[in-house]
């Protein structure tokens, strides 16, 4: 892996490559935040790369394939300077856009990585994600079949998003996991009840996404009615109503840090989620979700910002008092089985 000195790097998984301590995440350049320039997007990937990002998140549920086949040329462009990571598991119908299922069978697992590496054009998916877990599929079946997948070539690295500690203790028994990922911020931080603790006991990289409270800890917006129709935040229950008014006024620490610091609230709360890995003892790669070249240096420049303990204690108590659940069906996470 190449990078430059801008991003530190860290180890992906126990003795695997070496990857920038921030990765991008890409689903905003095909779906779910409104509108979204190409060329604007392309341009922030190819940044990326120069600024030592050289983790590209991507799902083939993301714009239906869309987001993969997008990357395709830029991955390709790059092979050998960069990690590519998609996942399987969440099933989409195209006459139901709210539908979201679950399906973590093994010929829906064959058939999925296949058709990721036809759209990404490449020979193999450097990390393959477990997207979210079937529960009615013993984890252990799931990861035997991904596990499969490495054997074959086709896969180099196995990740898992959205479970607890023991599904990911499970897992691991089986074939080694390189990655977790799932949501975790000032916002959120279910995840250190169980999966944090045991990532850290395996040597496991924690991959947060929505690091930044999908652009809400930015204050780049207040409420879900300032959002484009098509922006599925509108119908996230942290972002709308008294929900939203409450959550807004959490955010005046870090505005307080930002000041005196001279950086934006957005660098103050990645700074906050890459303090976690000297808390926790583990790597953390966040992954925040921009299409912006501009947005793209802030969040990179805020990988070796430190915060202070005086700082870092202050914003402690933000996660305990926000209102409202990550998603109206929380069933879609791992919080409903720690």
């Amino acid at each position: 892996m190449s990078t430059t000195a801008s991003l530190p790097t860290t180890t992906l998984g126990a003795g695997g490559p070496l990857i920038g301590t921030q990765g991008l995440g890409c689903m905003g350049m095909s779906e779910f935040y409104g509108e979204s320039d190409p060329a604007e997007s392309w341009a922030t990937l190819e940044r990326a790369l120069e600024l030592g990002v050289t983790l590209f998140d991507t799902a083939d549920v993301y714009g239906a394939g869309h987001n993969e086949e997008f990357l395709s040329e830029f991955v390709r462009a790059h092979r050998d300077d960069l990690l590519i990571a998609t996942k399987f598991g969440i099933v989409r119908k195209a006459d139901d856009p709210a539908f979201r299922g679950f399906d973590n069978s093994p010929g829906y697992i064959r058939a999925s990585v296949d058709a990721s590496l036809r759209r990404l054009g490449v020979d193999a998916i450097d990390l393959y994600y477990m997207h979210r877990r079937d529960p009615l599929v013993p984890i252990e079946d799931t990861v035997g079949v991904m596990a499969e997948l490495v054997a074959a070539g086709k896969v180099r690295a196995l990740g898992l998003s959205e479970v607890t500690g023991d599904e990911l203790r499970a897992a691991h028994a089986v074939h080694p996991i390189a990655a977790v990922q799932s949501e975790w911020s000032l916002f959120s931080r279910d995840v250190e009840r169980t999966a944090v603790p045991a990532a850290a006991e395996l040597g496991v990289t924690f991959v947060p996404y929505s690091p930044l409270g999908r652009g809400f800890l930015t204050g780049a917006f207040q409420s879900a009615g300032e959002l484009d129709q098509s922006d599925f935040r509108r119908f996230q229950p942290r972002f709308t109503g008294e929900n939203a008014a409450h959550n807004a006024e959490l955010l005046a620490p870090l505005a307080a840090i930002g000041e005196a610091h001279g950086i934006s609230r957005a660098q103050v709360a990645l700074a906050w989620v890459h303090a976690r890995a000297a808390v926790h003892d583990l790597a953390v790669v966040p992954i925040p979700g921009t299409r912006k070249r501009s947005r793209l240096a802030e969040n990179v420049a805020a990988a070796t910002t430190r915060l202070s303990a005086e700082e870092l204690a202050t914003l402690e108590p933000i996660a305990g008092q926000v209102a409202g659940t990550r998603y109206a069906d929380m069933t879609f996470t791992s919080a409903g089985r720690e």
